[in-house]
């Protein structure tokens, strides 16, 4: 179903280093990568299925999921979809990062109502407090973006760092109210957002030094609130 981007040289350059270790950290300042994005017929599918909700769904990808929509009973469309993207997701993470292996995924459709987002977080590896990064892919389908923090976080000045505490716990700070910092910060491109209909590959982790684990942000949806949805897929390292 997914269509594989083209990378430049310097994405393959990127995606050697990680070969030769995944947890380069300089390497994953130059993170979220696209690796692929869905067609124009595959996203408004999936779109228009979402739009038949009044508020979320969101199911977690695993044996019980399996056996509910594959073996005992018939798969929604939103399902099949999920299943192709989760196939054609591990086939190229087994060339871009070879000693990945499936830990566990979710997905989320339906209309995206609440006010403040889901604050500045990281996906975690396996609840590890001592595990280093490890490989996820996700997406945004059609019109919720997600915001991520651009290069290395720990450059940025002692202000900086208060205006992304106070994305991440949406709370006020010394610079501001959350909701006028994180426009501030998409202006100054402290936060950038990931292309909706694309896969991209972050960084999930906890608290190790040796990875800069990717931090990110839903896009706030408007007043009355927005159809969306979203496919997470987490990879442990073997």
């Amino acid at each position: 179903m997914l269509e594989p981007v083209q990378f430049s040289s310097c994405q393959w350059a990127l995606i050697e280093r990680m070969h030769v270790n995944f947890n380069d950290r300089e390497a994953h300042t130059h993170l979220p990568m696209p690796i692929a994005r869905f067609p124009e017929a595959a996203s408004k599918a999936i779109h228009e299925y979402a739009r038949r909700l009044g508020d979320v769904r969101t199911e977690y990808v695993d044996d019980d999921w399996l056996q509910k929509n594959f073996v005992d009973g018939t798969p929604n469309t939103m399902a099949n979809y999920v299943r192709r993207y989760n196939n054609d997701v591990d086939e190229m993470m087994s060339v871009l990062v070879p000693p990945a292996r499936y830990r566990k995924g979710h997905y989320a459709y339906g209309k995206f109502t609440v006010p403040e987002p889901h604050g500045l977080h990281t996906d975690h590896s396996a609840e590890d407090p001592d595990s280093e990064g490890e490989p996820i892919c996700i997406a945004r389908i059609e019109t919720l973006g997600t915001h991520y923090v651009a290069g290395d976080y720990r450059t940025h000045d002692p202000g900086t760092q208060s205006m992304l505490k106070a994305l991440r716990y949406w709370i006020p700070v010394p610079e501001g109210e959350p909701e006028a910092i994180l426009d501030e910060l998409l202006k100054q491109e402290t936060l950038r957002t990931i292309p909706v209909n694309h896969v991209v590959l972050m960084v999930a982790g906890n608290s190790s030094e040796n990875a800069q684990i990717t931090q990110h942000i839903a896009a706030r949806p408007p007043d009355g609130g927005l159809h969306s949805a979203f496919f997470q897929r987490h990879y442990k390292l073997t």
